[in-house]
Order: structure tokens, then sequence, then C-alpha cells
């Protein structure tokens, strides 16, 4: 009988595995099989050693171990205890602490090596201490082994067996015994870790979001649990969701610094974790390498230089127990994202494998969704590539991390995990250098054509689209520069054209960063192809200084300017247009460094060359009467520079029109002018409309617009409305530092401008404050001696002296009184 009982209960256990596996049939029917067949092992495996119990059929049953699985009567429900300090996820742990009083359902979910395992062992031993019971599960892709810990779980809580009888007999079914007494009994946590199949969990097919199977919110403890699946969909909306993100880089390089305590200092530890970018498993690698003796590197810094000459043989290494041992996958940089990728395969998404490969061609930058297309996609692998596929397969890789689209959470509840919005597609930067690596040997000139074909494509629907085109050509520019160290010179001018033109915009768009670092490749591109004293060369050295001008680098603009002047009076001459624009380009630099005579003479000499060669109407002519105006502004001949500015403003609205930037241009520095004059209602006036205007026409973020708003808040603040003007000077002091950042010229006067209007409200400490800073910044970037440096000195002065005078007068000094 004994031998019957052992070989039914074999059987037995094969069925319900089978079952859980499957699980093919309906809900109700699978739910009430389970709970028969599940009996023997759950109850079995959970009593107490020895002891017998009626069976089914009324006969005596054998002792518990005999029926219990060898990897069951095994497996440990203890949690893995942290061996160092976790970083940067305070917030995450208060929230888990908070959480854990009053039961529910946590998922800590992100891209694999983010450092949800590490997370939920600090959790549990927070919980620990703080007196729950705390059991920890591994999940195995094994809905039987799920089942049998949470039973294990249940009956170390005291699960009945009278209810556990209840299931046998199929008078309930066994997950909902099992969750009934969880939902009962407070002060537990149970952390289930890597669930990256949800589907599999079982006991049905039923989602987990149903709530109906072995992962419930509804516990009266807390279950965890962790999963590279981010879709809210897949959880439910009982479940909160903890969607991690790489640390921060003080955390990151703590993490370092906790590990090889002895490579290096704070700040190179920093610089080692952005190079990592913040990932927690790619930070312990480095740690553990930089801590062991024998390593060939041993400090931050030549690690950090040493992962851009050999990669994939750092981080990028491959394990050689990896491709079968999923466990070791997880814990190797090189492989723990092949997980994911092998899962979508399953799943059905074959494109997306080869869809990061492509994108891990690009640059370390986000890439525009338009230029994402089938074609591209097709075109590259060979691969018949629907809209469909594309997207599901981009839904994919945003489901389980290896794709993030700012602005649009991943775990959004949109009812597949799809990615919404056309925002664009960031890859984590090792992402991105782990798939590139993986392509080591791999022929892939055809990707790198279609690329090219697309970027190229790409930009001229960029160009085209105007300003509506703006926000693409900021995203399209780091991706070009690769190309032109790919191509031939029978290529190369096509090539630079496309790039060309993408500047162009970019200028327009007022993106100068992005504008600099594209005229700055084209131009050495074009020294190696073309030659330094070619026309073309120097134009593009031209327009080079033009970007340095508009990013406040006067210095290096002014001294671009110098040379490509001499190089264009040495091969074209004196006279020629091109020579001509280079001595107006160098004026205008001087007047930005102050100074104003050379600034001038130049401008008089290239106003009078336009105005006999190219006609008075001419833009050229315009633009140089227009910097000629300036610079006799600044040499306080201020009703002379009004003159010019009106007669150039009343030229361009008629040859180029109301809203072109030049026209708008001319009418700001005529409003600046006739504030100089004091004429200040009749310059608010202009200020105001000609902010209007660009806003309308640029934008509220573009360069020419802050300037707007800055010179109406003076204008202003000259009149008297000084809180406005305050206000007004707050709001575009924030919108520089954004756009323009903390050291440019343009943000440095803004801050100067603001604390002018505070001082005029009576608010001197804070003025004397910005102003000290100002002025620190002013004599750092611009020089002692420059006319910024020397009124930013002096507005400290007055500043400092009124904040001393109001303290007097807040404090009078008090009469000694005589006598003994």
């Amino acid at each position: 009988m004994a031998s019957l009982a052992a070989v039914l209960g074999t059987v037995v256990w094969a069925v319900v595995r089978y079952g859980l596996e499957k699980a093919d049939q309906t809900a109700s029917v699978v739910g009430g099989t389970i709970a028969v067949l599940s009996l023997p092992i759950s109850l079995y495996a959970l009593r107490a050693p020895g002891r017998a119990e009626a069976d089914v059929a009324g006969n005596s049953a054998p002792a518990a171990r005999e029926w219990v699985p060898a990897v069951a009567a095994n497996a440990s429900l203890r949690p893995p205890v942290p061996t160092a300090p976790v970083r940067g996820r305070d917030g995450e742990l208060a929230l888990l602490d908070r959480l854990r009083s009053g039961g529910g359902m946590a998922v800590l979910c992100g891209a694999g090596g983010l450092g949800k395992t590490t997370l939920a062992a600090e959790a549990a031993r927070r919980a620990q201490q703080a007196g729950a019971a705390v059991f920890w599960v591994q999940w195995q892709d094994d809905a039987g082994r799920l089942a049998e810990d949470l039973i294990r779980i249940g009956q170390a809580l005291d699960l009945s067996e009278g209810r556990l009888d209840a299931a046998r007999r199929g008078q309930a079914v066994l997950v909902d015994v099992v969750w009934e007494h969880l939902a009962a009994v407070p002060g537990w946590v149970v952390v289930i870790d890597n669930v990256d199949r949800p589907g599999r969990v079982g006991p049905t097919r039923d989602a987990v979001a149903v709530y109906r199977g072995w992962l419930r919110p509804e516990g009266a403890g807390l279950l965890i649990v962790t999963s590279r699946d981010t879709a809210a969909s897949t959880w439910g909306p009982q479940a909160r969701i903890l969607d991690l993100e790489p640390l921060q880089e003080a955390a990151a390089a703590a993490v370092l610094r906790d590990a090889a305590p002895s490579a290096g200092s704070e700040e190179e530890a920093g610089a080692l974790a952005a190079r990592l970018g913040g990932l927690p498993l790619a930070l312990d690698a480095a740690g553990r390498y930089l801590a062991t003796a024998t390593s060939r590197y041993r400090d931050f810094t030549a690690y950090r230089e040493a992962l851009d000459r050999e990669f994939g043989d750092l981080l990028g290494a491959q394990h050689p127990q990896a491709a079968s041992d999923p466990h070791i996958a997880r814990t190797v940089v090189r492989h723990t994202w092949d997980l994911s990728l092998d899962q979508l395969h399953t799943d059905g998404h074959t494109l997306a494998r080869p869809l990061l490969h492509l994108l891990a061609l690009l640059e370390a930058a986000p890439i525009p969704r338009s230029l994402v297309t089938p074609a591209l996609l097709a075109e590259a692998t060979g691969q018949n590539v629907t809209v469909t596929a594309l997207d599901e397969a981009l839904a994919g890789l945003h489901r389980y991390g290896l794709l993030h689209i700012p602005g649009a959470a991943p775990n959004a509840p949109d009812g597949d995990g799809a990615p919404t919005g056309i925002g664009p597609l960031v890859l984590h930067p090792l992402v991105r250098e782990v798939m590139a690596t993986n392509l080591a040997g791999t022929d892939i000139t055809s990707w790198r054509n279609a690329l090219h074909a697309h970027l190229t494509r790409a930009v001229d629907g960029t160009v085209r689209a105007r300003r509506a085109g703006w926000p693409t050509a900021r995203l399209l520019a780091p991706h070009l520069l690769p190309f032109l160290n790919h191509i031939q010179d029978d290529t190369f001018v096509a090539t630079r054209n496309t790039l060309n033109a993408l500047s162009d915009t970019l200028y327009e768009a007022g993106a100068t960063s992005e504008e600099h670092l594209l005229r700055q490749q084209v131009l050495d591109a074009e020294i190696r192809h073309l030659g330094a004293d070619h026309p073309d060369t120097l134009v593009s050295r031209n327009k080079l200084g033009l970007a340095l001008r508009r990013l406040g680098r006067h210095h290096e603009a002014a001294t671009v300017h110098r040379e490509t002047l001499t190089d264009r009076q040495r091969t074209l001459g004196p006279d020629h247009p091109h020579t001509l624009n280079s001595r107006n380009n160098l004026a205008l630099a001087l007047v930005d460094l102050g100074q104003y005579p050379e600034a001038a003479h130049l401008l008089r000499r290239t106003l009078a060359y336009y105005e006999n060669i190219l006609s008075p109407d001419h833009p050229d002519t315009l633009t140089a009467r227009n910097n000629l105006a300036l610079a006799l502004d600044h040499l306080g001949r201020h009703q002379e520079a009004a003159d010019l500015h009106r007669q150039t403003l009343n030229d361009s609205e008629r040859t180029l029109g109301p809203d072109h930037p030049d026209t708008l241009a001319s009418r700001n520095n005529l409003a600046l002018a006739l504030r100089r004059l004091g004429r200040h209602q009749e310059a608010a006036d202009l200020h105001r409309r000609n902010l209007a205007d660009r806003e309308r026409t640029l934008g509220t973020d573009h360069p020419d617009t802050l300037n707007s708003r800055n010179n109406l808040a003076r204008a202003l603040d000259h009149l008297g409305q000084h809180q406005e003007a305050a206000d007004l000077h707050r709001r575009n002091l924030s919108d520089c530092r954004r756009v323009f950042g903390f050291d440019h010229p343009h943000t440095l006067t803004s801050r100067t401008n603001f604390a002018r209007a505070l001082h005029h409200l009576g608010h001197h400490r804070e003025a004397a404050d910005l102003h000290r800073q100002a002025l620190t910044d002013f004599e750092r970037i611009l020089g002692p001696d420059h006319p910024n440096t020397l009124a930013a000195r002096s507005n400290l002065v007055a500043a400092e002296t009124a904040a001393a005078q109001v303290r007097r007068l807040r404090w009078p000094r008090l009469r000694r009184r005589s006598g003994p």
C-alpha cells in the first residue's frame, strides 16, 4: 500500500506540474482541478513529520516526507543578507516601510541591472528588524514550485489543516484558501524575486491583474515582487509600482567607494559612476574589479579611461556559463539584457533584438521616433518589417526597460505597455554599448548605409518643415556626426551639404550648442577633404565664429574671425563680399569684448564698401548699418545710433517684412537706443511689441525671445514698475539658466538685471548677493576690465552701500549713560 501511495504521489505531482505549466483549461475547471490534485503535495509536505491523515478515500496516508518532492523539501525561504549599504534608494525603502504596515502588493520593476533584488533584500532586512515574519521566494519560472512555497509560507503563518482539507475535498480553491489566510494575518512580508514572466505564475492563464492567481494585493502583510516587466497593465490597478531608475551620480559614486575605498576620490568615483550611467550592476562589477589585488587597473580614473579602449574585456566580457544558466546571466553586464531579448523573441517580438542593435549604432543621445521606420529596419536587416511588428518591438523594449521614452512612463496603464506619443527614444549608455559590442565582427555595412540614407532624408524633411521641424533638428544633430568619418571624397560634398542645412536650421531654432557641434565637425572634415584655404572651408570657419559668439565665447569668436579675415584678404582680396562679411563679424565680436572704437572703425569701413558694392537695401548693408549703430550706442553716441537704427528698421520692414528676424533685431536695438536717450515709454512699447512677435514667430524659449523679455523688464524698471520688472527678470533668469547654462553672458546679464530690480524694490541684501555672484562670474568669463565686469563691480558697491544704510536705520546708535 505504501509503495502504491508513493507511485500515486509521483503521478499526482506530475499531473499537477503539467496542469500548472500548461493551464489550457478554463479558469473554473483548472481552479477546481488544482485544488484537488495539488493537495497531496501541499498538505503532506507541510504538516509535522510522521503524522497520518485520512486521504480522499478514507484510507490512511503515509508520512509527509514520503510525498515531498526533493526540491521542495530543500528549498529555503530565508531572504538573502545584503553585503553592502544600499545607496540612492531611500525614497523607495521609506515607501516600502509604509506599505508594510497596511499590506498590499509592491512591484519593483525596471531593466536588468538596476538592483531590484538588492533593494528587495534591504527591504526584507528592515522588515525583519521591525519584527515582521519575512519570506523569500526565488521565482524559477515554475508555477508548481511557487505554489509549494506559498503554501509553506501559509503553514508557517498557521494556516489550518482544516482549510487545506477543504481544498483537497474540492470544497474550496487552494489559491483562495492560502490568500484568505494571508489576508487575515498581519505582520508578514513575502518577496517573490525575478518574476520576469508573470503570465506563467498560475494557477490559471488569468492575467496577474485580475488577482485570482498566486500574486494578489489583498494580504494583510506586504507582497513584494521584482520583475523586468514595467507595464501597469500586467500588475493591475491595486499594485504599487516602483519603476526603478539608474542611481544619481552621488549615490553611484558611494557604491563604488564602498566597494573600493582606496581607488580614488569622491570626484573620481563620480566621473566613473557617470561613465557607467549609474547602473548598479555595472557599479558592482567595477567595484569588485577595482578591489581585486591582481587587477590591471586599481583606481577609478584608470578604469574609466580603460573602458573606452577595452570595454569588451572589462564590462563587455562574456561569461562561459551565462548562455546555459540564467542566474549567472543576470549578474553579468554583457548578458543580463539578453534574458529580456530572449523573452521578447519567445513572445513573438522577433524584431526587438535587431531593432535594439540598430539603435545602438547611433550616438548616445535621444533618437527621434520619426527616424525609426519599417523601411529603415527592413533596409538594414533585410527582413520584412510591418508597422505593427515595429510598434510591437518598440513596445516590448519599452516594457522591459531597454528603451526609455522621456515623458511617457513605461508603467502607464495603456493596455499593452506600448509607448504612446512621438517622444524621442533613449537607450541607457551601457545598453547601447553592450549591444554595439555584440555586433563586433559582424558585417554591418548595410546597417550603416541604411542609417545614413534615412538620416539624410530626415534632415531634408526637417529643413522643409521650418519651425515645426526645430525639435527634430535638435535630436538629429548628434547622430549625423559619425558619418563624416565613414564617407569617401566622392560623397563628401553631399554629406557636408546635409549637415550645413541642418546647422542652418539649428541656428534659426536658437539651438546654438547643437549648431556649434555640427559647425566644428564640418570645418574639421573640410580641412581634411578640401584644404584649409578652400573657400568652402573659410565659409565654415566664419559660421563657426558666429556660433561661438552666440555661445558667449567672445574671445574665441574674435580669434576665429580675425584668422578668417586674414585668410580671405590673402586668398580672395580685400573687397570680396566674403572678406567684408568677415570684417563685419570681427567687428561684432569686438563689440562683445567691449572694444568699441576699433569695432566702430571696422564697421564704418564695411558699411561704406557695402553701400558702394551692393546697394543701400541689401541685407548685408542693413546688417552692417545695424552693427555700426550698436558700436556707436556703446560709445555714448545714442542719438546717432537711434537714427541709424530707425533707418535700418524702416528699410528692413520694407524689404524683409515685419516678422523677419533681422527686422525684429532692428526694432529691439532701436528700443535700446531710445532707453539710453531716456525715452523709456517708447522703448517699453517697442520691446513689448517685439516680445509678442518673437514669442509668436520663434517660441518662448528662443534666445531672441529671452532677450526681448529681458529688455522689456529693463524698460519697465526705468519706468518705475519695479515689481513687474522683477517678476519678468526672475522668470527670464530661470529660462536663461535652462537654455544657455549658468555661465553664458546672457545668463549673467539676466542675473544682473534681476538684482537691479530687487535693489529698486528695496531688497538690497538679496541684490548685493546676486551682484557679488555676477561680479565673480564676469571676472572669470569676460575678464576684469570688460565693461560688464566694471558695471557689476559698481552695482555691487551700490547695493552694499544701500544695505548698510538700511541696517543703520534699523539699529540706531544708543547713547551711553554717564555717571557711576
